[in-house]
């Protein structure tokens, strides 16, 4: 298969790795759906900041600082374990996302504070431009408390003057009250808000892969539909079930999918199976396949061949 035949690429591989062997500004849309906790033990590093106009960091209202290392430790709280796991990584996606850009970061509540702070320093408060709530209905009701039944997916341009939004494209959603709108409006629909109601993946529908954190193809649809352009190269390095590349491919863009656990691919060998175009770069997805046709390439990391 030549190289431009080439719609999809899937990586098994640390994506921090494959991160930094990106281009710089080479990407128009990111999604990712960090896991939670990484299971690895963490060094945290101690910095100090000094003003500076030469800094590597951004503050508040463009005032630049240089990082300073103190010292460096392990340890083991979880949730320092997880900024320190994410921040190198959200570092090279503001890198190799491209001028006109979006970046989608999915996280449940109990992080996203978080997140946020530090997804502002490295992409600059300006940047943000929403909150997304995707509210679901499944699971137990506890009753000590408001069950929690949402996820938030925090929206940032690497340029917010200049981004992709296809106001025009993006599917709409019906009136809740058609007849007080008029007909024509009310055939049309309306545009989403910022608060998604969409369900999970159901359970015995012909969707589910049996992945546990697999995202449904309807929420990964609309983000995709708003915040890229056909021919548009969407990046995933969480990639998990491999949701993004097929809700990409559904829209004519190209993709290129993480992720570090072999399970992962497995799962998407068997989803993107009689799929032409398909690269798989440290994983042999064929056996995993009901066929085996011509339109799939298995490559080896240059680090790795002898």
């Amino acid at each position: 298969m030549a190289e431009n035949d080439v719609t999809g690429t899937i990586h098994l591989a640390d994506n921090l790795a494959v991160l930094r062997d990106l281009p710089t500004a080479s990407v128009d849309l990111i999604y990712i759906d960090p896991p939670f906790n990484t299971g690895k033990v963490q060094q945290r590093t101690q910095l100090r900041t000094v003003r500076s106009d030469d800094g590597d960091r951004v503050g508040f209202q463009g005032r630049r600082y240089e990082s300073i290392v103190l010292g460096t430790k392990r340890f083991s709280d979880l949730f320092d374990d997880y900024l320190a796991f994410l921040e190198p990584r959200l570092t090279e996606a503001h890198r190799v996302l491209a001028p006109h850009g979006s970046f989608y970061f999915h996280v449940d509540y109990r992080e996203v504070h978080y997140c946020k702070l530090l997804l502002d320093t490295i992409f600059g408060r300006d940047s943000f431009l929403n909150e997304i709530i995707w509210a679901y209905d499944y699971g137990g009701r506890p009753k000590t408390k408001w069950p929690p039944k949402h996820d938030n997916i925090l929206l940032y341009a690497k340029d917010p003057s200049n981004y992709v939004f296809n106001y025009d494209e993006i599917e709409r959603i019906p009136y809740m009250a058609p007849g007080l709108v008029g007909p024509e409006k009310a055939a049309r629909g309306k545009l989403p808000t910022d608060t998604w109601w969409h369900t999970i993946v159901p359970t015995n529908g012909a969707e589910k892969t049996g992945y546990p954190t697999q995202k449904p193809l309807g929420v990964l649809r609309r983000i995709i539909q708003a915040s890229s352009r056909p021919g548009a190269l969407v990046l995933d390095f969480f990639a998990g079930s491999g949701t993004t590349g097929v809700a990409a491919r559904e829209f004519g863009r190209r993709f290129l999918l993480v992720d570090d656990s072999r399970e992962a691919l497995e799962v998407m060998a068997r989803r993107f199976d009689g799929a032409d175009g398909i690269r798989w770069v440290g994983f042999d997805a064929t056996p995993y396949r009901s066929s085996h046709k011509q339109g799939s390439l298995f490559s080896v990391p240059a680090a790795q061949n002898g």
